[in-house]
């Protein structure tokens, strides 16, 4: 046997059993950790800029709502929430701000994870939108992919994001989820 098929054969035992040990419960895990860490906190924080205290206002996005999510509709009526069509701004704004709550909750615990995950992505897109679109943010912040500046924090921060998402979607939560233990890792494929 040669030195280099010695050497291949030792890094796949060895890789092969640290994979064969992680696969079905580690990089669920880690990704969700990761999101929780990055953010969860920037997500939940940012939520609670749309609503009120109290109950009931804490269940009904304010005009800070409407500002963020359709700031050129609120200018366009002058400001005044009770102007503005249910559908499709109202509900844009209510189902914006209760995914910004819900989705980030559903990924750290593991539940429903491919669903929120997918959701996710989505918000993201729409939120990426409305940052460009919207709110006119400069194009330091928007980026460029493929540029040596791995600071820009749509392009470049936004696109780590998703890939995580991503991940959770195609890969699930992993066996240390409420996923795996509601459905013993059979529902939906989930592992």
């Amino acid at each position: 046997m040669s030195l280099a098929t010695g050497v291949r054969r030792l890094h796949r035992a060895v890789f092969g059993a640290v994979q064969a040990g992680l696969e079905d419960w580690f990089l669920g895990l880690a990704a969700r950790f990761v999101f929780a860490s990055v953010l969860l906190l920037f997500y939940l924080n940012s939520a609670m800029t749309k609503f009120g205290s109290g109950f009931p206002e804490a269940l009904v996005p304010t005009a800070n709502a409407y500002f963020q999510i359709v700031p050129q509709v609120m200018e366009r009526v002058g400001y005044d929430v009770s102007q503005i069509a249910f559908f499709p701004y109202g509900l844009l704004v209510w189902v914006g701000s209760y995914c910004e709550v819900i989705l980030p909750v559903l990924i750290v615990i593991g539940l429903f994870t491919r669903l929120a995950s997918l959701g996710m992505i989505v918000f993201t897109a729409v939120q990426t939108y409305v940052d460009i679109v919207f709110l006119h943010v400069d194009a330091k912040t928007v980026g460029t992919l493929f540029d040596r500046l791995p600071d820009a924090a749509i392009a470049d921060q936004r696109l780590l994001w998703i890939f995580l998402l991503v991940y959770l979607v195609l890969r699930g939560p992993g066996a240390i989820s409420l996923d795996w233990l509601l459905g013993r890792g059979a529902v939906g494929g989930e592992r």
